[in-house]
């Protein structure tokens, strides 16, 4: 085994003795109910995530800016994403072998990571730029048409969304590959 996944196991093994992960372990409420809070999070965030993008590929709310859309639904990404740290790492702690010695956990992390970077992108241009992610329309006022950069960023953020979403429920299974 390679020096730093057998530093994880170790790591895990002794995570998973600590009595933090015990206790969590032995309430047989308490993982269940994380995983619950952990699910409605995600689907805020998800639901938030595709509006926001639908409407920067052109599919949805074409008659509203997009930063009026960005202004409605990036807040609710921004309190999402700590939540779901706090429940990931609480599922973290209570099975600490089956995320920290798995691949697809850290590509979740690492796709994690990178739609982060690209989410602030799209806010700090937002911010200096409030119409910097549409073109003008030739006389249509009834929709105002994204840019292809707006495109492309709302196709790979939807992209990568759906693929954390997918790395998330593989973590669970790909050991038993």
């Amino acid at each position: 085994m390679p020096q730093p996944i057998q530093s994880l196991q170790h790591f895990s093994d002794w995570l998973s003795t600590t009595p933090l992960s015990v206790g969590i372990q032995s309430a047989a409420w308490v993982v269940p109910s994380v995983q619950t809070l952990h699910i409605l999070l995600i689907a805020a965030l998800i639901a938030s995530v595709a509006l926001l993008n639908a409407r920067l590929l052109g599919f949805a709310a074409r008659s509203q800016p997009v930063a009026d859309v960005a202004r409605r639904f990036l807040p609710w990404v921004w309190w999402a994403v700590p939540g779901l740290a706090l429940t990931g790492l609480i599922l973290i702690i209570a099975e600490p072998a089956r995320e920290l010695t798995n691949p697809i956990f850290f590509a979740k992390l690492f796709l994690l990571l990178l739609v982060l970077l690209l989410t602030g992108v799209v806010q700090y241009r937002l911010n200096r730029n409030p119409a910097g992610w549409e073109r003008q329309a030739p006389g249509d006022a009834a929709a105002i048409p994204t840019t292809f950069s707006a495109k492309l960023v709302g196709a790979s953020s939807l992209l990568l969304w759906v693929g954390i979403v997918v790395a998330g429920r593989w973590i669970a299974y790909f050991l038993d590959l």
